[in-house]
């Protein structure tokens, strides 16, 4: 199996974005796979620079205790488990039986155009 690929991408077109999963998942080889915001403000919301220092911290590590990852982050318990809980809903991380969590991307890529408004030319 291909190793997991993430590509999150921030725009207001989502039917654009749902369209171009969908040719992806159509593919015979793997694409990667595709998580996309409408806005800035929903991507900050959610990616805050904490939970990114998680997804760095988790990226090709296995599977880890959240207080092994709290050691390795210095994040204290119960913040780290609702940043891991909201980082779960976007399937970023994913918990095992045993309690453990992981992230099962080996990458993930951030692709983001800023442009000039289509109005403001």
């Amino acid at each position: 199996m291909a190793k997991r690929t993430l590509t999150i991408t921030v725009s207001p077109d989502w039917r654009s974005a749902l369209r171009a999963a969908g040719r992806a998942a159509q593919a015979v080889d793997y694409q990667g796979e595709r998580l996309n915001f409408e806005s800035f403000e929903g991507f900050f919301e959610w990616l805050t620079a904490r939970r990114w220092a998680l997804l760095q911290a988790l990226l090709g590590a296995g599977t880890l205790a959240e207080q092994e990852l709290a050691r390795r982050t210095g994040s204290d318990l119960e913040p780290l488990h609702e940043d891991l809980a909201k980082l779960a809903e976007l399937g970023l991380v994913e918990q095992t039986r045993d309690g453990k969590v992981l992230c099962p991307f080996a990458a993930i890529h951030l692709d983001v155009l800023l442009e000039t408004p289509a109005d403001a030319a």
